[in-house]
């Protein structure tokens, strides 16, 4: 039976959302390109009119992951706390809060697909490495400003800082996998969050919020 004929345009968007569902669920390495082009319904002659190779795909989905996320992020309730330690917190009660259901359709894909490739390909590692580092450059300006206002500084960064939340929600994720269970991720959410209570709890109170003490 033949193949009904895919939209101008739509093969590529089919092939990278296919991706994304197909790779968090079983890997990059397992992901054929067969298996990927009967999961999105196109052809293999459409896969290599957009893609020269598996490789290529990967890349090009690392950043499909980053473009769709960041819309899902920037429209999150998160930014609506007036005190920047306020949004910080509120971003990661927003992580714990997307930690549900199957271990697949909580993880990162960058963070899935560099596991594997990070010494295969470089195309795919600076992919997930944008992704990833391009994330936590969102978190940057908040923490900086609550550093600011509560007088912390080197040898803390906001960079280092933003960044370290990324190295624990992949961490979460990674254990959550081995696990089979989404426990250790929400449990990784709370100690982060613990973390940062204690950081800055820890440093003066803005002006104007000291202790008569």
């Amino acid at each position: 039976m033949q193949q009904a004929r895919i939209p101008r345009g739509e093969a590529r968007i089919r092939l990278l959302e296919t991706a994304l569902k197909l790779v968090r669920e079983q890997g990059f390495a397992a992901t054929s390109v067969d298996a990927l082009c009967k999961a999105a319904g196109v052809t293999k002659g459409a896969f290599f009119h957009h893609f020269d190779s598996k490789e290529a795909l990967g890349a090009a989905a690392a950043d499909y992951w980053s473009e769709t996320t960041s819309a899902l992020f920037a429209s999150a309730p998160y930014h609506q706390p007036a005190d920047p330690l306020d949004r910080v917190m509120a971003y990661l009660d927003f992580r714990g809060a997307l930690i549900d259901g199957e271990v697949a359709e909580f993880t990162c894909l960058a963070g899935t697909m560099v596991q594997e490739a990070y010494g295969s390909s470089d195309a795919i590692r600076d992919a997930c490495n944008r992704s990833i580092t391009g994330h936590a450059a969102t978190l940057e300006a908040d923490i900086q400003a609550a550093m600011d206002a509560r007088g912390l500084g080197a040898p803390l960064s906001a960079k280092s800082l933003a960044l370290f939340t990324q190295t624990v929600l992949q961490g979460g994720f990674i254990t959550a996998k081995a696990a089979g269970d989404k426990g250790p991720a929400l449990d990784a959410v709370v100690h982060l969050k613990r973390y940062f209570e204690f950081l800055f709890g820890a440093a003066p109170a803005p002006s104007g919020q000291r202790s008569a003490a």
